[in-house]
């Protein structure tokens, strides 16, 4: 995409990432992408926001020489370290040597530890403002959303937002940039979600903090560093992130997210008569088999349904490592407070439902029952998976 003009020169100059597997190294985007989005401000002093990944150096800095000699670039804002945002710091130092870079106490340090950079550079404080000309900038702190040197960048004229990862979501744009301009605004929320849950879940507490300091400003635009740019609806995006992260407390929707995994399918066909259980109780029910599917996928469900349900055999003495790997990815994530039960089977020894009552305990879990049978369940194994799973189904609405 070419630079895209949102307010009278104030340009979008971000990237589409179509080529990277697993963002961060872990979280699938094959499919959907991402984007780096940054902001060019044209002003009697020039002010790009943010920047892109290393990769993507090249179209990044063609996307800002289109429409700025760099030579003519005044500031350089770092709402954010990571090197999704900052990986082209150093190649715009060179290029730009004149250029002032700023970005909180936490944000200068890690310019230095990350790229050597420590000549030519600003410490900024909370609420701290910067005259550009006709347009001021203020700096609001928003530490552990999701990194602690983490800021947003509000435009105080026009009243935009420029919020880093706050607000951000998966997806590449396919030529368009703004939430009323996209014909599947759903998609963009979806991913919007996934991206809070696999990125930002973690942190909601301060997201919540962030907020709190947000409500003080009027916000007419959303430009987040990943995905769309809200300007039609700004609220829409913002109330979004603040249910989210009062999930991290509060009681989710009604729902049971199935996990499970299995060997030899025993344990797979006791989960059917658990799941026509579940549905007799007319409860929402969504089932993710971990050996085949990303975590990053299942998180969205986990977080936001209020019923767990782990269906997993034991595996020398332990449980499935697959599900053992969701499970950590829960705990990493803080998915806390849900009502949850385990099935499972085993072979000579059992071992699956110790590793689940750990995760449980640790996680704040209500655990509604338990039960693991030997080799193929019976009919009183299925009895009492029907019993229990009809019990988690009730305590999940």
């Amino acid at each position: 995409m070419q630079p895209i003009e949102i307010r009278p020169n104030i340009f979008w100059v971000g990237v589409n990432d179509r080529s990277t597997d697993l963002f961060e190294g872990l979280w699938p985007i094959s499919n959907q992408g991402v984007t780096y989005n940054a902001y060019l401000i044209k002003d009697e002093k020039n002010a790009l926001i943010d920047l892109s990944k290393e990769t993507f150096t090249d179209d990044f800095i063609g996307q800002l020489e289109s429409l700025i000699g760099l030579e003519n670039l005044d500031y350089v804002i770092t709402n954010h370290m990571e090197p999704d945002h900052s990986g082209a710091l150093l190649r715009l130092r060179e290029l730009a040597p004149q250029a002032k870079f700023l970005g909180m106490n936490k944000a200068v340090a890690m310019m230095k530890d990350f790229y050597s950079i420590d000549q030519n550079v600003e410490v900024l404080k909370h609420e701290q403002t910067l005259s550009l000309g006709r347009n001021t900038l203020k700096f609001i702190y928003t530490p552990f959303v999701h990194w602690p040197e983490t800021m947003m960048t509000y435009m105080v004229e026009e009243k935009i937002l420029f919020s880093c990862d706050g607000f951000g979501s998966f997806g590449c744009l396919d030529g368009v940039l703004f939430d009323d301009e996209t014909s599947d605004q759903g998609f963009y929320e979806r991913e919007a979600l996934r991206y809070y849950t696999n990125i930002i879940a973690a942190f909601s507490k301060h997201v919540l903090q962030a907020l709190d300091k947000l409500s003080a400003y009027e916000v007419q635009m959303v430009a987040p560093s990943h995905g769309l740019v809200w300007r039609k609806d700004p609220e829409r995006i913002i109330s979004l992130y603040k249910y989210w992260a009062s999930l991290a407390t509060e009681r989710a929707e009604p729902g049971v997210t199935v996990l499970y995994g299995t060997m030899y399918r025993n344990t797979e066909r006791a989960l059917e008569h658990a799941l026509q259980a579940l549905a007799s109780e007319d409860v929402p029910v969504e089932v993710f088999n971990v050996g085949l599917i990303d975590p990053s996928y299942i998180l969205p469900e986990l977080w936001t349904k209020q019923g767990v349900l782990i269906a997993a055999p034991t595996y020398e003495r332990a449980m499935f490592p697959a599900m053992v790997h969701a499970l950590n990815m829960a705990e990493i994530k803080g998915v806390r407070n849900k009502t949850a039960a385990y099935i499972g089977s085993y072979s000579w020894s059992g071992g699956a439902k110790s590793v689940f009552e750990g995760y449980a305990e640790r996680l704040s879990w209500e655990v509604v029952g338990t039960h693991e049978f030997i080799g193929s369940a019976k009919p009183d194994d299925l009895e009492q998976i029907r019993t229990l799973s009809r019990q988690l189904a009730l305590k999940s609405k």
